[in-house]
């Protein structure tokens, strides 16, 4: 895992592209305005990692991919939290999206209170299927805070320990290449 402190100007970039365009044109699971300003925030951060263009939101849908790079196609998966990542935290993936075009996911967690971003590391969609626990529909999952919600989808969950890790931003493209 390596982090980045995520300035300013980055989170209005963001907030900037959630107010104008509608990220969430789907049928379902489009998350609120704060969960798609913070998957911007990632997807924002992940985009300048890569050198590639800005996000171009007047589409609307992506068609379930962020970044095409050396061959693969790239969904950015970001978690709000209020707290730094652990190897035992993990990362959500909604049913629904399983058939996007996304054959890799790189997985993020940011930190609100300390705007901080952490890539948590990556897999292929093959690996995250096999490796991920999944929760029907209606499943009551608990958090270790002690909190608990209901799945309104199939819900993937995968530690960030299975994670591909990358220490630095250098290590990251290369491995993805």
């Amino acid at each position: 895992m390596f982090s980045f402190k995520v300035d300013k100007s980055i989170i209005q970039r963001a907030t900037t592209l959630v107010e104008n365009f509608d990220f969430g044109k789907r049928s379902k699971a489009n998350g609120t305005k704060e969960q798609q300003k913070i998957g911007m925030i990632g997807e924002i951060m992940i985009r300048d990692l890569f050198k590639v263009d800005e996000i171009d939101g007047s589409n609307g849908f992506d068609g379930g991919y962020d970044i095409s790079y050396g061959h693969k196609y790239i969904d950015v998966k970001t978690m709000g939290r209020n707290t730094d990542p652990k190897p035992d935290f993990v990362n959500n993936f909604i049913d629904l999206q399983l058939n996007h075009k996304a054959d890799h996911f790189i997985f993020n967690s940011f930190n609100q209170k300390n705007n901080i971003l952490t890539i948590c590391g990556w897999i292929s969609k093959n690996n995250f299927i096999k490796l991920a626990n999944y929760f029907p529909k209606g499943s009551i999952r608990k958090r270790s805070d002690k909190t608990e919600f209901k799945t309104f989808s199939g819900l993937y969950e995968l530690q960030n320990k299975f994670l591909k890790q990358a220490n630095s931003p250098s290590e990251l493209l290369k491995q993805l290449l």
